[in-house]
């Protein structure tokens, strides 16, 4: 605005000054030098300003840690980016203490990792990831998790895909993911669990998906064009991971669809929410113990929101966020109880699950967060009575308490309590040390 009254002004005095026809005075033309003058010590006394917060910004971001990196590039890779990927290691530590010996959730064939885990000191999941740009056409990313549990290391391969860019001609907003991913599946499904703001994960991720679902497949995503953000997609899966088991055949034993939706509330609020559905065939699914086997049909849908406030307007001072999933899962088939003299029995009926949580960042580096979860087991037939599908009638609940700090971006300490009631007079205070340590490149977090 003020550039165009320079620019205007300036064209007046012009002509006033060069043209004979305007009889112009020389206090007329006086007295717009002056408000120009005026008008360009204003416009540089603000930008002055602007320019003075900026820098203070950028000091107190610097001061707290939080130092931007840049974006990954999307467009074509450098031939020296072809040979050298973007490499991230995280690593994790936790110390843990049990009140209770079993913690056995009843109602459940809970599998392994979602079991509570082992007391005392232990080395967490570590990630190493390796990812680039294959071409302007494609990128790749692997990561693979090194844990300990029993005594027992083991590697595995959490993630192993590739995924197309903007470059692939596809209608804008879309995209296609095929290999080994942690898949689109409620809200922290597709993050890797290092990101949580809980060193562990609510009982319904436990108890539904084994933690986190990360069949082999291939998924379908597409950013609508519209004013919210908008975005649909769906997949089809081996069907080999929890809550499928293994898959029998050659074909897709699993299939997904999802949808969701969110936005900004002014410069300081957004909002997000989803429904989400995975369904496939059950050839045997077994708990973490051996004793109890499902085969049949198993659908699971969930849905979630999140909410984000920043308080300040800056979320790297102070954030508060509201998060929240809820499950419903149907199995149509037959359990099996080695330790029951009934044998198979056929089952068709549903269970539930949810969880709620508020994190407050109070301070650039201080965090507190609280949060419940609860699970509404099926009703079990005579023939499974007094077998850990049996919950007596108690639907296992949990509460968690955290707080945290963050030197950086690259490294937080985290304490936790938790009170868990995972079956009927059993209440197991748990308390939980954590460290996360991340080296090298490591991707955006979620919306």
């Amino acid at each position: 605005m003020l550039k165009t009254k320079l620019a205007a002004s300036a064209a007046l005095i012009a002509l006033l000054s060069n043209t004979s026809v305007l009889a112009a005075s020389e206090e007329d033309i006086e007295m717009l030098r002056s408000e120009i003058q005026g008008m360009k010590e204003a416009y540089e006394s603000r930008i002055e300003n602007l320019e003075s917060k900026l820098e203070k910004m950028e000091s107190e971001k610097v001061a707290s840690g939080q130092v931007a990196t840049a974006p990954v590039s999307r467009g074509a890779p450098s031939a020296a980016n072809s040979f050298n990927p973007e490499i991230g290691l995280i690593l994790n530590g936790q110390y843990s203490s049990f009140s209770e010996g079993d913690s056995t959730i009843r109602g459940f064939g809970t599998p392994g990792e979602g079991a509570r885990g082992d007391e005392g000191l232990k080395l967490g999941e570590s990630e190493l990831n390796l990812s680039a740009n294959v071409d302007d056409k494609f990128r790749g990313s692997m990561t693979t998790s090194f844990a300990s549990e029993d005594g027992t290391d083991s590697i595995g391969i959490e993630e192993a895909y590739i995924e197309t860019l903007p470059g692939m001609g596809l209608p804008t907003g879309m995209s296609i993911k095929a290999g080994r991913a942690l898949w689109i599946l409620g809200y922290l499904n597709e993050q890797h669990t290092h990101v949580d703001d809980f060193a562990d994960r609510p009982l319904p991720y436990r108890v539904f998906l084994n933690s986190a679902y990360n069949d082999d497949g291939v998924q379908l995503s597409y950013v609508l064009p519209a004013d919210l953000y908008t975005e649909i997609g769906g997949g089809v899966f081996r069907g080999d991971d929890y809550p499928l088991g293994s898959a029998s055949g050659s074909g897709p034993g699993a299939w997904s669809a999802y949808a969701r939706v969110g936005g900004d509330i002014g410069d300081d609020q957004n909002w997000r929410i989803g429904g989400y559905m995975l369904s496939g065939d059950t050839a045997s699914r077994t708990s973490n113990d051996g004793v109890v086997s499902f085969t049949g049909d198993t659908t699971l849908f969930t849905a979630d929101m999140r909410y984000t406030w920043a308080p300040t307007g800056n979320p790297y001072e102070q954030e508060i966020l509201f998060q929240g999933e809820y499950f419903w899962r149907n199995e149509d088939g037959t359990y099996q109880d080695t330790n029951a003299a009934t044998g198979k029995v056929a089952f068709d009926d549903h269970a539930t699950g949810w969880y709620a949580q508020g994190v407050y960042k109070f301070d650039p580096q201080w965090r507190i967060g609280y949060r419940y979860s609860q699970l509404q087991s099926p009703d079990i037939p005579v023939g499974l009575a007094g077998s850990l599908l049996d919950s007596g009638g108690h639907n296992p609940d949990a509460h968690a308490v955290m707080m945290d700090w963050s030197n950086s971006e690259f490294s937080r300490f985290r304490a936790q309590y938790n009170y868990e009631n995972p079956a009927s007079g059993i209440e197991d205070n748990q308390f939980l040390v954590q460290y996360i340590m991340s080296f090298g490149a490591h991707g955006a977090h979620n919306y």
